[in-house]
């Protein structure tokens, strides 16, 4: 098994594991090593007051896909510290696309950057996620 086919592996197994991702409709777009590519719909459960898509909902996501790249050399990680910032809002109907990028590596820390766009293409939101490899595998090989 090559990495990015383990790396699709690991975020296949962690999705339906979760109660989370297949409950507000995730779906793995592209995973491969370093890389992955997650959407999911806006739907009204996901909207805050104001009628638009919740920052907890856009984060979830962005963090989904953070999670997805930092396990996905199958070396059990969690975040140590994540930050967003929100550029746009998104309204019920559209879809969400997050797109993660490790940009570091050492050691146990990584660094993953996520960009999350509308289905239209306009950034709605840039996610920065700091991981801790804690060791073991999280998937058998």
């Amino acid at each position: 098994m090559d990495a990015n086919e383990l790396a699709k592996r690991v975020a296949e197994t962690m999705l339906a594991a979760e109660g989370t991702g297949p409950a507000w409709g995730l779906k793995l777009e592209e995973i491969r090593e370093g890389h992955a590519r997650v959407s999911m719909v806006v739907r009204a459960d996901m909207l805050n007051g104001h009628g638009y898509a919740h920052g907890g909902m856009i984060f979830a996501l962005a963090d989904s896909a953070f999670a997805y790249v930092c396990n996905g050399a199958n070396h059990a990680s969690m975040a140590a510290q994540a930050s967003i910032v929100f550029l746009d809002k998104v309204r019920e109907g559209e879809t969400l696309i997050a797109e993660a990028t490790e940009v570091a590596r050492e050691g146990r820390a990584g660094v993953t950057r996520v960009a999350v766009r509308a289905g239209d293409g306009r950034t709605v939101a840039e996610f920065t996620g700091y991981s801790r490899t804690l060791g073991g595998a999280v998937v058998e090989v």
